[in-house]
C-alpha cells in the first residue's frame, strides 16, 4: 500500500474508533441522564402515556385523569384532573403538561407515574405479561372535613391561611390557602386554554397571587400569638414558676435604653399582672419585659426549639419562620411580642400550639401517610418522629391552663366548643410601615377531649382587606374559623 492510501486508512480507522467510543459513551455513560432529561420529549410523552396514580384523602381520590384533547400537535395521551381543585391545591400542587409540576405532584412524581425505582420489579413483570404500566398512589394524612371547614371559612375573608396538626403524631390535618386556583384549568398544553389560564394566575396579572401557598410559603408577623412562645421561655428558664405569680411589670413600661413607651391595646390590667391575666387580656408590656429580662439568647433558644429559623419538609417545603438572631434589648422586647423582625408561617404557629397541647413535645409535621404501588401494596410508610421538647410536661400544663383561660374568659371566647376544652391565643399583627396597613388577624388553638387527648391544633391567619380596621381582631375573624376546623376533626372521630 502506498503512503497516501495508508494515511487515509489510518485516518478512517481513527474516525471509526472515535465513533465507536462516542457511541458507547452515549449508550452507557449518558444513557440515564439523556433518558430522564426534561428536554427529552419522550420523557414527557411517557409521563402522560398512562393515567397518573391518585392523591388520596380519607380513602378517596382527590385527583383523576382524562384523555387529552387531540388538536394536531398534542402527543400526550392523558392529563391530570382534580376534584375541588382550588380547595386542595395547597396540598396537591399541580401537574401540567405545559408548566410542569409542584408540591406532592412533583415530589412523588415517580410513584404517581409508575417510574419510581421502587416499582422496578413490578414494572418488569408488567413488561413480561404485556400489562400497561400504572401509577401508584400517595395517601395523605389530611382530613377532608377539616380541610373543607378551613377553606370555606377563609373564602368569606379574602386572603388567609389555615394549618391544622394532630399534636400526638405531627400529621397535618388541614392546609388551606385563599385565594386559590384550580390546577385543572391549566393541566393540558393548549395555548388558547391552558396558557391563558396560567397567564391569568401570575402575580403580575393577579396581585393577590392565588398560586402562593400561604399556609407554608408566606411568613407573617405573628403578633400576640407569639406571646405563647415568650411565656414558655419564662417558665422554662425559671423567670416565673407559675401562671398566677405576679410579674415585675411596671405600667407604663419604657423599652430598655430608650425613651419609648411600649403601649397596650386599650385600658387593660397589665401592671404587675400574672402571666395568666397577661395572656388573657394580651399585655404587650408584660411579655415585652419578659423578653427583655430573659435576653435575646434565651428567647432565641426557645423559639428555635419550637421550629423557628428552620425550614420544614412535610415533604413539601415550608419557609423558615424567623426569630431574629441579632437584636438589642428593645428589639428583643418587641420581638417577644411578635413584632420587629419576628415572622411565622401558619404551619409554624400550628406547631407552637401543637407542642403545648402535647405536654411539651413537638412532633415533626408531615402530610404523606404512605406511598402505594398500583396494587395498593405499601411501598413506604411515614413513622411519626419527635422533633424537639420545647417545654417540660409540667410547664406545658401550666401554659395549657393559661391558654384555656384565654378561651374561657378572654379574647378567644368565640372558639369555645361545648363539651370540649379549648386553649387558644389571639393576635392582631401590625402590618405596613408605621402600622399603616390593615393588620393581620391570628388565632392559634388546640382542642382537648374529656379523656385528656388532644386530636387537633390549629393556626389561622386572615388578611381581610374588606373588614373595617377596628373590626380586625384574631378573636373576631380567625377564632371562628379555628373553631369550625377543630369541630370537624372531633366530629370525624366519633
Amino acid at each position: 500500500m502506498n503512503k497516501p492510501l495508508r494515511r487515509i486508512a489510518i485516518f478512517c480507522g481513527l474516525l471509526v474508533l472515535a465513533l465507536l467510543l462516542r457511541d458507547n459513551y452515549i449508550q452507557y455513560v449518558q444513557a440515564d441522564s439523556l433518558r430522564t432529561d426534561t428536554l427529552n420529549r419522550r420523557v414527557a410523552i411517557e409521563r402522560y402515556a398512562t393515567p397518573r396514580g391518585d392523591i388520596i384523602v380519607d380513602g378517596n381520590p382527590i385527583t383523576g385523569a382524562a384523555k387529552s384533547a387531540k388538536n394536531g400537535i398534542n402527543d400526550f395521551e392523558y392529563k391530570r384532573t382534580y376534584k375541588d381543585g382550588a380547595m386542595w391545591a395547597p396540598v396537591t400542587g399541580y401537574a401540567s403538561q405545559a408548566f410542569g409540576a409542584t408540591q406532592l405532584e412533583s415530589i412523588d412524581d415517580g410513584i404517581l407515574t409508575g417510574n419510581d425505582d421502587r416499582l422496578f420489579f413490578r414494572n418488569t413483570l408488567d413488561m413480561i405479561t404485556g400489562k400497561k404500566k400504572q401509577g401508584g398512589n400517595v395517601v395523605t394524612t389530611l382530613n377532608a372535613a377539616a380541610q373543607k371547614a378551613a377553606y370555606q371559612g377563609l373564602l368569606s375573608r379574602g386572603k388567609g391561611a389555615v394549618a391544622a396538626i394532630d399534636p400526638q403524631t405531627g400529621a397535618i390535618l388541614a392546609l388551606a390557602s385563599t385565594p386559590s386556583y384550580d390546577p385543572s384549568t391549566f393541566a393540558g398544553n393548549s395555548t388558547s386554554v391552558d396558557g391563558k389560564a396560567w397567564t391569568k394566575l401570575q402575580k403580575k396579572n393577579n396581585p393577590d397571587d392565588p398560586t402562593l401557598n400561604r399556609a407554608l410559603r408566606e411568613t407573617y408577623p405573628p403578633g400576640s400569638t407569639f406571646k405563647v412562645v415568650t411565656a414558655a421561655a419564662a417558665l422554662e428558664n425559671g423567670l416565673y414558676k407559675s401562671a398566677d405569680e405576679n410579674t415585675d411589670s411596671p405600667l407604663p413600661y419604657t423599652l430598655p435604653n430608650t425613651s419609648t413607651e411600649l403601649k397596650n391595646e386599650g385600658n387593660i390590667p397589665c401592671k404587675n399582672a400574672t402571666m395568666r391575666v397577661a395572656l388573657r387580656v394580651s399585655c404587650n408590656t408584660v411579655f415585652g419585659k419578659i423578653g427583655a429580662d430573659l435576653g435575646k439568647d434565651k428567647m432565641l433558644e426557645e423559639a428555635e426549639k419550637f421550629g423557628f429559623n428552620s425550614e420544614q419538609f412535610t415533604p413539601v417545603r415550608s419557609n423558615a419562620s424567623n426569630f431574629p438572631k441579632k437584636m438589642d434589648k428593645p428589639q428583643t422586647a418587641l420581638s417577644s411580642i411578635g413584632q420587629f423582625e419576628t415572622a411565622a408561617t401558619p404551619l409554624q404557629m400550628a406547631m407552637v400550639a401543637s407542642a403545648v397541647a402535647d405536654n411539651g413535645t413537638l412532633m415533626k409535621p408531615y402530610m404523606v401517610d404512605k406511598l402505594q404501588a398500583p396494587n395498593l401494596d405499601v411501598i413506604s410508610q411515614t413513622d411519626p418522629q419527635k422533633m424537639s421538647q420545647p417545654l417540660s410536661k409540667e410547664n406545658a400544663q401550666i401554659l395549657q391552663s393559661m391558654m384555656e383561660t384565654v378561651v374561657k374568659e378572654g379574647t378567644g371566647t368565640k372558639a369555645q366548643i361545648s363539651g370540649v376544652t379549648v386553649g387558644g391565643k389571639t393576635g392582631t399583627a401590625q402590618h405596613g410601615v408605621a402600622n399603616s396597613e390593615k393588620p393581620y388577624a391570628w388565632f392559634i388553638s388546640y382542642a382537648k377531649l374529656p379523656d385528656g387527648s388532644s386530636p387537633v391544633a390549629v393556626a389561622v391567619v386572615v388578611e381581610d382587606g374588606a373588614a373595617n380596621r377596628g373590626d380586625i381582631t384574631g378573636g373576631g375573624l380567625a377564632a371562628p374559623i379555628a373553631k369550625s376546623v377543630m369541630e370537624a376533626v372531633i366530629n370525624s372521630k366519633k
